[in-house]
């Protein structure tokens, strides 16, 4: 079901949709060496099939595992070969390219930049740590996204009516809530999902007419991992984990521990509830008790550390911290504030006093002394502050709240906004 063409492909529209560069690219062959990045089964080796496809390359692929200098020489060899002869481009796809030496990475260089072969590299990790710079900076890197529980769900689907390479030829009812069931828990990876409808209708016996259902109790099977089912009615995990949060924002630490009891009951991922705690921590206490963001995170360390069912107590203590420390949202209201600024168009430049090899630049084009212009050192000062403009308009996003520790904050900005205006 490995997709054909950049239509089949399931999710990355923010790099895939008509009009984006990628797209954009490929579909005028004007590209050169490209990096993919991403989780496994988010498409990384089926995009670089389907560029081959689209442009009419051929396409050579190695293994960062397996593969040896002397493959990829050979590989090169071939591909110069089919160029001299025939005027082909040969597209050579390295799969885990952060699994090569810096040694083979750099045999790829020269024959990159002779157009011998187009590059296409595909990594778990970010390229930027781990593969080479010379090869990153030859190179468009793009990120892949887990893949959205309902392109996933478009994905099977599609598997189950194709006749030629899916299941279509099978006589199968599959339950809408088995195949979200098989999205949701696939984690945004297409290959795991396939992988576990696949194996769901094989091994699921047909009824006496020869037709088989695939219902939610056997898509758990297949995929080893049981559906949150919070209550009788069967409301969406998220909801629950919405009024986990709420409680905590809420300052109710009883009914925070009640649905956090709940989640733990139903096989919810632990890890889940310890990032809504770590998220909380600077979203709803903030500033008014900056201690809370290190106890969210020392309690995922701790389940990390632990495991379950012990990982439940780092949980609980974060949970009641939250829930009873006091509460601010101020400092992510601020940075909204700020953002609202530059997404709307409203950038300012970096005033003269602030910029570094510029300001003598500066000073001699303005007219004014380098003095006027000078950056004023705030350790220098008493106090560890002198007044000094860090915006060209003076704007304010930050308003302290007058819970817990941002009373203090509060006092010490007024002071400090004070001696500025004077």
């Amino acid at each position: 079901m490995r997709p054909r063409t950049l239509d089949e492909v399931a999710g990355q529209q923010h790099i895939l949709a008509p009009g984006k560069l990628l797209r954009r690219a490929i579909e005028s062959d004007r590209f050169t060496s490209l990096i993919f990045h991403g989780p496994p089964g988010t498409g990384k080796t089926t995009l670089a099939s389907v560029i081959a496809r689209t442009t009419g390359s051929r396409f050579e692929s190695l293994n960062g595992v397996e593969s040896n200098v002397a493959e990829i020489r050979a590989k090169i060899d071939q591909a110069r070969t089919w160029r001299e002869l025939r005027g082909e481009t040969t597209i050579l796809f390295i799969d885990e390219i952060h699994r090569f030496n810096k040694a083979q990475q750099d045999v790829l260089l020269p024959h990159i930049e002779r157009g011998i072969v187009r590059f296409i590299g595909a990594t778990t990790h970010n390229p930027y740590f781990h593969v080479n710079s010379p090869l990153v900076s030859r190179s468009q890197i793009f990120q892949l996204e887990p893949v959205p529980v309902e392109d996933v769900i478009r994905v099977m689907e599609r598997a189950l009516a194709d006749a030629e390479r899916g299941l279509g030829g099978t006589r199968t009812t599959v339950d809408a809530e088995a195949l979200r069931h098989l999205a949701e828990k696939s984690d945004g990876d297409v290959r795991k999902a396939l992988t576990a409808l696949e194996l769901a209708i094989l091994t699921t016996p047909a009824d006496a007419d020869g037709a088989l259902r695939l219902t939610l109790e056997v898509a758990e099977e297949s995929i080893q991992r049981k559906a949150v089912v919070y209550d009788a009615d069967g409301d969406a995990h998220y909801d629950t984990a919405s009024a986990f949060i709420k409680s905590i924002r809420g300052s109710d630490p009883d009914a925070a521990l009640y649905w956090l009891a709940k989640m733990l009951h139903a096989g919810e991922d632990p890890r889940f509830i310890s990032r809504r705690l770590v998220i909380a921590a600077s979203e709803d206490i903030g500033l008014a008790d900056s201690g809370a963001l290190r106890v969210a995170i020392d309690a995922h360390h701790a389940l990390e550390f632990v495991g379950m069912p012990e990982g439940r107590i780092p949980l609980a203590h974060a949970t009641v911290y939250l829930a009873t420390a006091p509460k601010s949202n101020t400092a992510y209201a601020a940075l909204g504030r700020a953002m609202a600024d530059v997404e709307g168009g409203r950038t300012l430049a970096v005033p003269p006093h602030l910029r570094t090899k510029t300001r003598k630049k500066l000073a001699a084009a303005s007219g004014e002394s380098e003095e006027a212009m000078k950056y004023l050192y705030s350790h220098d000062f008493e106090g560890a502050y002198v007044p000094q403009a860090y915006l060209p308009e003076g704007r304010v996003y930050y308003h302290p709240g007058d819970q817990g520790m941002e009373k203090r904050i509060q006092e010490r900005l007024e002071h400090w906004r004070a001696r500025l205006e004077s």
